[in-house]
């Protein structure tokens, strides 16, 4: 009924020293079991309301006093796939080398932007060179225009307009709006990530973007690294005069988006830093090979061994000689493959870029392998631990935080619960993206000491005492580990309840003790992780909660844009 933990060692070079640094990563198999028509007396849980539950993240943003207000830190997320349980599989084809992708279909369809042919067709242009490398692919170069023929998830049938050659295009490549190819607009970003990535390795002082509104559809919004001691992001709403035009400042307009930018490049003219350079916009990552779900294993080469643990090893590999890829391999036994394939395709379901991508299995024989993507930097529990981990200043210590929230906030919306929250099972990669690792496969492991609660492997200091007591996991559980997981974060990988037993920490919480607050831990911290540790599970915050506080945590007493300049 709980998750695997692998150990996985990876050899990282740390950003600030020459040294390389061996750090100990764990890969975690976490358990998102879906819940549905969930009954109260079916769990011995009591029906109560639940504050939080109504509450919207909007809800909980303060609005400024100034005349260009304020905005919630994210939209609602919308769901991505079923919401419900997968059918069963049906019976495999032993012959086949590659399954479809069980979500193909389920993936929402890109939006459809204006077209920029006078004769309707739907014509994009390409951001990023790409190379053919899986059988139907379309290469192009950046620059390039195609003509888009069908949109289906993340590959699109094209056609390049050049040579009339067709072929699968990745749809995050190329853009369909004229403005998506300008190096300073992106498209979708939050004012949080806008904030991430400004503040990102690479970016300097009057470095921009523009970005979609998050309450103004239709709407952008100006964002630029200032010079301040906090290195802080200032955004500036874009206003749309009736007539198309866009100002910032009423004294001074512009017919086009590219107008306004010039203009505050040659002259800041009352914003916090004239305008340098866009936000580097690093290379997406390609999606994962069309169709390919159930895969040859002979189209994987084990390169190097990151880890083992009790149910298997860990390997970094290579997917057709030219994907990195995690593979975890299963030792025989540990669960049938019928139970494996069920789950696996429920897992595939669950896709958020705060949550680690399960791309593949090889399952028609034993071992059993799954295919993730590749985190270059291991646990979260080791990173805080390392050389570069402990350099990490608070205010990215609070990110990690609203990076897990966000993520769980996803889990919590699609109606699953993770059962083993904690700093092991969260992974980092090279932009210092903390992301879930969401292999559900706890129900289906066969071992009693993972199973039962009183076994070795059960973790007890991350646990809620009514998930303890009797066995009722919930989403309300996950938050207690939430809470738990703080902790960790603000002490750099430190043990939850340092220098007590299992059997002592049950005894603790019973007296309704709770951890006591260290002295680097800021109060406002201290008082998120008291409300998760409630001990009425109703009580406790949701994750979208949790996320909008944790996002805002520095600026939810003042105005998130600035005034008019």
């Amino acid at each position: 009924m709980f998750t695997i933990c692998w150990s996985q060692f990876y050899t990282t070079s740390d950003a600030h020293s020459s040294n390389f640094l061996l750090r100990v990563q764990c890969a975690a198999f976490c358990c998102p079991v879906h819940i549905s028509n969930p009954n109260p007396e079916e769990t011995g849980a009591t029906k109560t309301t639940d504050p939080y539950r109504n509450k919207s993240r909007s809800d909980w943003l303060k609005s400024a006093e100034g005349t260009m207000g304020c905005v919630g830190s994210k939209e609602e997320h919308e769901p991505q796939g079923k919401e419900t349980g997968i059918d069963e599989l049906q019976n495999r084809i032993q012959t086949a080398h590659y399954v479809k992708d069980p979500t193909a279909g389920n993936s929402s369809k890109a939006s459809k932007m204006p077209s920029n042919s006078s004769a309707g067709e739907s014509i994009a242009m390409a951001l990023f060179d790409y190379e053919a490398i899986h059988d139907g692919d379309l290469g192009f170069k950046k620059g390039e225009k195609l003509k888009i023929l069908e949109e289906m998830g993340e590959w699109w049938r094209a056609m390049l307009i050049s040579t009339g050659q067709e072929g699968y295009i990745p749809s995050n490549y190329v853009a369909k709006d004229t403005l998506e190819v300008e190096d300073w607009f992106f498209k979708g970003v939050s004012r949080k990530d806008a904030e991430r990535q400004l503040l990102a390795q690479g970016n300097k002082v009057g470095s921009y973007m523009i970005r979609d509104s998050e309450t103004s559809k239709g709407s952008y919004s100006l964002s630029v690294r200032d010079s301040d001691v906090q290195h802080s992001v200032k955004h500036y709403k874009i206003r749309t005069l009736d007539n198309g035009g866009f100002y910032i400042s009423p004294r001074i307009t512009f017919i086009t988006l590219q107008e306004l930018v010039n203009h505050y490049k040659k002259q800041g003219d009352g914003l916090c830093q004239t305008l340098t350079s866009p936000c580097l916009s690093p290379k997406p990552d390609k999606p994962w090979e069309k169709d390919a779900w159930e895969i040859p294993r002979s189209s994987l080469k084990l390169d190097k061994k990151l880890g083992q643990g009790q149910f298997g090893e860990v390997w970094m590999a290579t997917y057709n000689k030219h994907t990195k890829v995690a593979v975890k391999t299963m030792k025989p036994g540990t669960m049938s493959v019928e139970a494996f394939m069920g789950e696996a395709n429920l897992m595939k379901t669950l896709q958020h870029d705060k949550l680690v991508r399960l791309h593949a299995v090889v399952s028609k024989e034993e071992p059993i392998y799954i295919i993730t993507e590749y985190m270059e930097k291991g646990s979260l529990l080791d990173f805080l631990k390392s050389d570069e981990g402990n350099r990490v200043q608070l205010p990215k210590l609070i990110d990690f935080s609203a990076q897990i929230a966000e993520g769980m906030a996803y889990i919590e919306q699609r109606n699953y619960i993770h059962r083993d929250l904690r700093a092991a099972n969260i992974l980092v990669n090279k932009a210092l993206v903390c992301k879930i690792a969401d292999f559900g496969l706890a129900r289906i492991i066969e071992d009693n000491e993972y199973t039962a609660r009183e076994g070795a492997k059960f973790p007890i200091k991350w646990t809620a005492p009514e998930a303890i007591n009797y066995g009722s996991f919930t989403i309300k559980s996950d938050v207690w580990s939430f809470g738990v997981l703080l902790m960790e974060i603000i002490t750099y990988g430190r043990t939850p309840y340092p220098g007590q037993t299992n059997p002592e920490v049950i005894r603790f919480l019973e007296k309704n003790n709770r951890m006591q607050r260290i002295e680097s831990c800021p109060r406002e911290l201290y008082d998120i992780m008291l409300e998760c540790w409630k001990n009425k599970p109703e009580e406790r915050p949701t994750f979208d909660y949790l996320q909008s506080v944790l996002e805002d945590f520095y600026t939810a007493t003042e105005s998130q844009y600035q005034q008019q300049p």
